[in-house]
């Protein structure tokens, strides 16, 4: 019974698979796939009837339903970080198909550290962690806008905490000569306060999320 290796470059809509037969060392490539699980659930059926198959990917922002998918078809997978691939001196040209051939061999060989890889409860949970960060870096983004345009039009607020109440109070109240000035500031400070709501929503879901998930106890 053969034993094949599964590499698969992953990209969005499609996946390079090299096949490594242990009866020799020569690696066949199958080319590129579709990437859905459908595709992936016909081609693992077709391999299961050469004998044990194991698969690996790099990590990347395809996630790791790929791995579910693999393992739940009864398969050994295995993702690596790109950072942590033996690479030889000199193998600076880099194709899918190249690589895809080096992981297989390194694959065989045992030599791909895998990473530490989350359950869906972990990866839903640090979704909701970029959320919440991706909104606090809009929120300052939108502060750090009202800021730098108030003191490029010599309005200085002379206390030392910005953003309070006191402090937007203090923003309503500033006038331009000029219309489209007064426009612009309005604009700036909607934007600010719909981003300010935005992670104050997903603060409250994060702690919410905290005291009734796996980790109320920590």
């Amino acid at each position: 019974m053969e034993r094949s290796t599964l590499e698969l470059m992953c990209q969005k809509t499609s996946s390079r698979l090299q096949l490594r037969v242990e009866r020799g060392d020569e690696v066949l490539s199958l080319g590129t796939f579709e990437n859905t699980p459908a595709s992936i659930d016909k081609l693992l059926k077709k391999l299961s009837g050469r004998g044990d198959v194991s698969a690996c990917y790099e990590a990347g922002p395809t996630g790791y339903g790929l791995y579910r998918q693999i393992r739940a078809a009864g398969c050994a997978c295995c993702v690596v970080a790109p950072s942590l691939i033996p690479v030889r001196a000199g193998e600076r040209v880099k194709t899918d198909r190249l690589d895809a051939t080096r992981l297989a061999r390194l694959l065989r060989a045992g030599e791909l550290p895998p990473v530490w890889l989350p359950d869906e409860t972990h990866e839903a949970m640090r979704d909701l962690v970029r959320a919440r960060e991706s909104a606090a870096e809009d929120q300052r983004h939108k502060r750090q806008l009202v800021s730098a345009f108030v003191l490029r039009h010599g309005r200085i607020y002379h206390r030392s905490k910005p953003w309070t109440m006191r402090y937007r109070r203090w923003l309503q109240t500033l006038t331009f000569d000029h219309p489209a000035h007064q426009i612009a500031l309005q604009e700036m400070l909607l934007a600010e306060r719909n981003a300010s709501e935005r992670l104050s929503g997903s603060r409250s879901t994060s702690r919410l999320w905290c005291r009734t998930g796996p980790w109320h106890q920590l």
